[in-house]
């Protein structure tokens, strides 16, 4: 059942509790609808350890764009169902965003659909996944922002994963790379690569080799100095600019803005 609710911006919420896997598993789902008619959809995929609800920020940015946004909690994350980080094949962490993609592709057949992906990136049938050089130890939250309301905020959230990284899932991711220069090629659509040349968990080598090996025309990869792991969680200036590179990307790709 959809619940309709106003957002303290005033922006129309539309919370469609779950979908179920193919496994059965109850994954928690989140929409964020504009009030006028949606130029595209956005999916949000959420980074390891977090879940959907890190990026009401970014969907409310994008949501002022007049662009429907949809994300969920992977299988193991935040409100969904499984066990915390731990799956047998990295591909099922695919295979739920292509069957949540399908299901918004339905109800919106005509919209243009776009991933913004953070740190655990998946592939769709329009933008293929690309996976960030990981590093497999345990993660420190002063890592992730030099904003230390963020780090706390990180602290304080029950629904975001505290504990170590389990043997078995850094396998899973490993293995993932396994063959991923040789998907990199395949890659024509436009892309977008922010990164901080601060990353501590991810290295920014990775990004760099993916914008070498991408095959697109369009496309553009931004460094920020002295920036950590989230970028849209970073010192307010940061994010402010990161905000406005994202936006101005999307409009130039998309119709005219009508406000």
């Amino acid at each position: 059942m959809l619940q309709d609710r106003l957002t303290p911006q005033g922006l129309l919420y539309r919370d469609l509790k779950h979908f179920v896997n193919e496994d059965g598993n109850y994954l928690f789902c989140r929409y964020w609808e504009p009030s006028t008619p949606p130029r595209a959809l956005v999916m949000i995929v959420h980074g390891t350890g977090e879940h959907s609800g890190s990026y009401v920020n970014v969907a409310t940015m994008l949501v002022n764009q007049s662009l429907f946004v949809f994300s969920h909690d992977h299988v193991g994350h935040g409100q969904s169902e499984g066990q915390r980080l731990n799956v047998s094949n990295f591909r099922i962490y695919v295979r739920d965003c292509l069957q949540h993609i399908d299901m918004m592709k339905y109800r919106y057949p005509d919209l243009k659909i776009f991933l913004l992906a953070h740190s655990m990136v998946f592939c769709t049938k329009l933008l293929c996944h690309i996976i960030p050089n990981m590093s497999l130890g345990v993660m420190n939250p002063q890592w992730l922002s030099r904003d230390e309301n963020e780090v706390r905020n990180f602290y304080e959230d029950p629904l975001c994963y505290h504990g170590a990284m389990k043997v078995g899932f850094a396998a899973v991711l490993l293995n993932a790379l396994t063959g991923l220069e040789n998907l990199l090629p395949s890659i024509t659509a436009p892309v977008l690569i922010l990164h901080g040349d601060a990353d501590k968990m991810c290295d920014i080598k990775g990004s760099h080799i993916m914008y070498e090996m991408v095959t697109s025309t369009d496309k553009t990869l931004k460094v920020f100095e002295d920036c950590l792991h989230q970028l849209h969680k970073e010192l307010p200036d940061v994010v402010k600019e990161v905000f406005s590179l994202i936006q101005t990307w999307l409009n130039d790709r998309l119709p005219a803005l009508n406000i």
